[in-house]
């Protein structure tokens, strides 16, 4: 069996397209889901402790020897309300963070825009 990581926001809408985009992108059977509210934000301000999501990814990597970690920010985001390219420099600067904390990793930037359509986040590298 072959998994993924998601760091996802709790936003029900933005689940089900992240779990396929990711099945069908990267060949992953299950995708482990670890969701905050505007998680992108969160992981991106540097004043946030990110040990229970670290924590999570790490039982991830572990028991399920995940090789690819998936940092999702949206659109219309009620836990991170901040404009598009907001967002997006976010999710680069989230990346950056957890490639730091996992180097042997691929660490993948998502956008999810208003139609709920998954696009790799490749803009406004950190």
């Amino acid at each position: 069996m072959t998994f993924a990581t998601c760091l996802n926001c709790i936003d029900g809408r933005v689940q089900l397209p992240a779990i396929n985009w990711i099945t069908e992108k990267y060949n992953v059977k299950y995708v482990d889901m670890v969701t905050k509210a505007g998680m992108d934000g969160f992981l991106a301000a540097e004043n946030s402790d990110i040990h229970e999501i670290i924590k999570n990814v790490k039982v991830s990597i572990s028991g399920h020897g995940s090789r690819n970690i998936f940092v999702v920010g949206h659109y219309d985001c009620a836990g991170n309300p901040v404009d598009d390219i907001t967002h997006k420099k976010q999710i680069n600067t989230a990346v950056n963070r957890i490639k730091n904390l996992f180097p042997d990793l691929n660490v993948i930037g998502l956008w999810i825009n208003e139609n709920f359509t998954v696009e790799e986040n490749n803009s406004n590298k950190n």
